[in-house]
């Protein structure tokens, strides 16, 4: 089963742009970005050339002998009678990070060789980026892949109520039919997740051990590329503060507190752990803010902060929770079921928002789920995994800074209403936080 991915829509701009250079994608491991490139390429030129520095290590060779993109193209044309031919052929270089001197190359190609179109990823590319010294600042674009999100699954389970949400103004009611339909498909989605086997799984209603069984392969190839990739003496302390997101959330408040992952553990032992897994892309660090303001960042406190895994899914399968855990009433699972939900939340309003979001914290005794920077509005996000939508740390967020919007996101229905004072509440059901920007 093919899904339609967003992506192709940001690629298809990067194609025609007057100012293109080597595209870049970023994005964890089994998010999609080999299919993508070569959907892309196959629909959207005349020829498609993939290479791939992982299984080809001749290739790599090869790249260690010359800088110049003429001689580069001429060695590439041995390994392929596909015609490499400029603005007409897409070049692939995949798994990228496997050869610094295919990643150093790029420049001269954006430099000498513009009108060749050469697109490329790697599971670890962040990491690869970070550590890579002659790394061509500049010379290259850059674009994130996330897991699949709601809305691209909706598209694919039922397009009609897709395209009825996509179209509608921010003025309608939608219809009980339309919100019925939504909801039924988002616990679906809850409970796969956005890792693309998962969610075929899913769409083929291949049942939940199906489901399960991808996300745990997903979790095994992740803890594999721990002990490959990553620095020797780092491997255990990343294990470590993987294994501990699970507990980290379940808290009240769930602020990262290394004492979870080891007693006695220290900011200074585990820092870099928590930065190859961001960097691998795998996880998103929510920094607090001491208050809302312009930039948004300029607000951090650097020392507080919150660890979300790439995808819903992923976490209930990490944390060993079966996906009754998104119908149940039992109160033990309450403090969880807040934090998955604040999750596939993260993930899902990540991809159209500019700026990573926050949270924010009032003397230990307010809390505001996520606040996010909208052009040049600082806006308050309070989620909630029921209709009870009643929030002291959200009043007292607005008694204190008078936002013009407010969102709460919850199991209620759409609706938006305004204050005398001008301000606006958007009360928005969870299923369609990744149409916030068409309210705002």
């Amino acid at each position: 089963m093919e899904i339609e991915r967003d992506i192709v829509k940001k690629l298809l701009e990067w194609k025609h742009s007057e100012t293109r250079k080597p595209m870049l994608i970023q994005g964890a491991r089994q998010v999609g970005k080999t299919w993508v490139m070569k959907k892309f390429g196959e629909t959207h030129y005349s020829y498609m050339v993939y290479f791939n520095f992982e299984s080809n290590m001749d290739l790599a060779k090869d790249f260690t002998r010359t800088k110049d993109p003429n001689r580069i193209l001429d060695i590439l044309r041995l390994y392929t009678e596909i015609p490499i031919v400029p603005e007409d052929t897409l070049i692939i270089f995949d798994e990228i990070q496997e050869c610094p001197d295919a990643l150093n190359s790029l420049k001269y190609f954006c430099e000498e060789k513009p009108a060749y179109h050469i697109m490329c990823a790697g599971s670890l590319l962040g990491v690869a980026i970070h550590s890579h010294k002659g790394f061509p600042v500049g010379k290259v674009d850059f674009l994130n892949m996330y897991p699949i999100s709601f809305n691209e699954y909706l598209r694919a389970a039922a397009p009609k109520i897709w395209k009825y949400i996509e179209e509608m103004s921010n003025e309608d009611a939608i219809p009980a039919v339309v919100e019925g339909r939504m909801w039924e498909i988002y616990r679906k989605y809850q409970v796969c997740g956005g890792m693309p086997k998962a969610v075929v799984a899913s769409l083929e209603d291949a049942g939940i051990e199906r489901i399960r069984t991808e996300q745990r392969d997903i979790l095994t190839s992740y803890y594999f590329d721990f002990s490959k990739h990553a620095p020797e003496s780092e491997f255990p302390k990343i294990a470590a503060v993987w294994k501990s997101l699970p507990s980290q959330l379940a808290k009240e408040n769930r602020k990262f507190i290394y004492k979870v992952v080891k007693p006695g553990a220290r900011a200074r032992e585990y820092e870099d752990a928590l930065t190859w897994l961001q960097e691998a892309g795998l996880t998103y660090k929510i920094f607090c803010i001491s208050r809302p303001g312009l930039p948004i960042s300029a607000y951090d406190e650097l020392n507080a902060f919150k660890i979300y895994l790439l995808d819903v899914g992923l976490l209930r399968e990490l944390a060993e929770v079966p996906p009754t855990v998104f119908t149940s009433e039992n109160s033990d699972f309450v403090e969880f079921k807040g934090a998955l939900t604040e999750n596939a939340v993260l993930q899902n309003i990540l991809p159209v928002l500019h700026a990573m979001p926050r949270y924010w914290v009032s003397n230990g005794t307010a809390e505001v789920d996520f606040i996010i920077q909208n052009e040049m509005e600082i806006i308050p996000v309070e989620v909630k995994s029921a209709q009870n939508t009643s929030s002291k740390s959200l009043s007292v967020y607005i008694g204190k800074y008078n936002p013009a919007t407010t969102v709460v996101v919850s199991a209620k229905s759409l609706s938006v209403k305004g204050n005398e004072d001008g301000s606006k509440i958007i009360n928005l059901p969870l299923p369609m936080i990744g149409w916030l920007p068409k309210f705002l």
